[in-house]
């Protein structure tokens, strides 16, 4: 069957381009009342019964009975068993990614997550404590399809953190378990890993069971009823982000190969039918060529359907009066994956103030970075690039200041705080610290 892809075909010159632009972007986030609802009484259920709900959902919803919850555990041996089991190609691809998102999370956390404190000239400490979460859950989807990449991606950066227990949750619907998924998971270093999803597993490591201990944080991916489940736990438990439909933007100057252009619109296009994918370029010419790229190609995809829909429903072809434009234009779209397909990328990246990750040059396919580049691949989606970053180190661990003041340091801040306590009226405050002056 051959399917077409139609992806809107846009002018910065043309009058309607605003409302055609705005209209092209929009995508509701919010969630349908009747998921809401279950999701809410699936909670509550696992809140009060714990494993006996989990026990019952799963078998339910993933057609997995099993008479305890400790049948649903992955064991150690059971993880190394499926990395040993592996063609050895994936294997080494496996251990090959690893190595690079744990250098790239390593060189984040001596960045940016290190204790640090200093002394000022009345010998007061300041300074602040950085501690990693003591236990963390991650979601990695199951069912349609199996995300080893998203097992790594979530459990390094935590592993790296420093956190003790990282456990994992993992759909396995009629028990077919995916030998890649647990080979991740032994090499990411999980802790315990259980074969349950859904709102019910969010539910377990937000509330605890008698098998599953609460977690601190919960990070990963999912349908609309964890999606749901996250953003009603959060609170009692930390979470990374409510993500939305995958996006990728593609600035070009033309000098790509259009062929690789078409397939990385392709390579966020065939996620599912709500994915974006937009192409922005002041080169008519070049356009016509992606398009033409796009319609020789769709047909040798095994998800031609998906991707024709996306690009038809979300995808846009947009030509701009030139590169700075185009610029422009993605910073308002703050788009989650950002490829500067250009000869000369580093001129156009000072440019770019948002986007959730920036591809350099004609040979950063965005599929690298979702696999063995070594940043991380879980991004803030639908504009929150504007004001949310890339999954990392610092979601697994927290910031304690640190005030250490000495008796003269006490003498200056004391009269500082008491007078303005006193004009908020609150009169303790102000007594802890004038009892401190001499």
């Amino acid at each position: 069957m051959n399917f077409v892809a139609a992806p809107a075909r846009l002018s910065t010159a043309s009058a309607t381009f605003e409302a055609d632009f705005k209209a092209r972007l929009h995508w509701s986030a919010d969630t349908d009342a009747a998921i809401e609802q279950r999701v809410a009484d699936i909670l509550a259920d696992v809140q009060l019964r714990g494993d006996a709900a989990v026990l019952e959902y799963t078998a339910r919803f993933d057609g997995l009975s099993a008479p305890d919850m400790k049948a649903l555990e992955l064991t150690q041996a059971e993880l190394k068993a499926a990395f040993d089991s592996i063609p050895a190609d994936q294997r080494s691809a496996l251990e090959a990614a690893a190595k690079r998102v744990r250098s790239y999370h390593e060189a984040q956390k001596k960045a940016s997550g290190e204790s640090w404190t200093y002394r000022d000239e009345d010998g007061t400490l300041l300074g602040q404590k950085v501690t990693p979460l003591d236990r963390v859950g991650i979601y990695v989807p199951g069912g349609k399809a199996a995300y080893p990449s998203s097992v790594l991606m979530n459990a390094i950066p935590a592993h790296v953190a420093g956190v003790d227990e990282i456990i994992m949750v993992v759909p396995t619907p009629k028990g077919e378990k995916n030998a890649l998924v647990l080979a991740a998971a032994y090499v990411a270093g999980v802790t315990r890993a259980f074969t349950i999803g859904g709102a019910q597993a969010v539910a377990a490591l937000a509330y605890g069971t008698a098998t599953i201990p609460a977690v601190h944080k919960i990070t990963g991916p999912g349908n609309a009823y964890v999606a749901a489940a996250k953003r009603r736990v959060f609170g009692t438990v930390g979470i990374d982000m409510i993500a939305g439909p995958s996006e990728i933007l593609v600035l070009a100057d033309g000098t790509t190969p259009p062929d690789w252009v078409a397939m990385d619109l392709f390579s966020q296009a065939e996620h599912d039918e709500l994915a974006q994918s937009i192409l922005l370029c002041p080169d008519a010419a070049y356009i016509e060529q992606v398009q033409q790229s796009i319609n020789r190609l769709l047909p040798e995809m095994p998800r031609a359907e998906i991707i024709a829909k996306s690009l038809t429903g979300r995808g846009a072809l947009i030509r701009t009066r030139s590169m700075e434009e185009a610029c422009d234009i993605s910073n308002r779209i703050a788009p989650e994956h950002l490829e500067v397909s250009s000869n000369d990328p580093h001129r156009w990246e000072s440019l770019l103030k948002h986007a959730g990750a920036i591809f350099l040059g004609a040979y950063t396919s965005e599929s690298l970075g979702d696999y063995c580049a070594g940043p991380n691949h879980v991004l803030p989606t639908s504009g929150t690039a504007r004001f949310s970053s890339p999954l990392g180190v610092y979601d697994f661990q927290k910031r304690s200041s640190l005030i250490e003041v000495s008796e003269q340091g006490a003498q200056a801040l004391g009269q500082i705080a008491s007078v303005l306590a006193h004009g908020e009226g609150l009169q303790a405050h102000a007594r802890a610290a004038e009892m401190r002056l001499k």
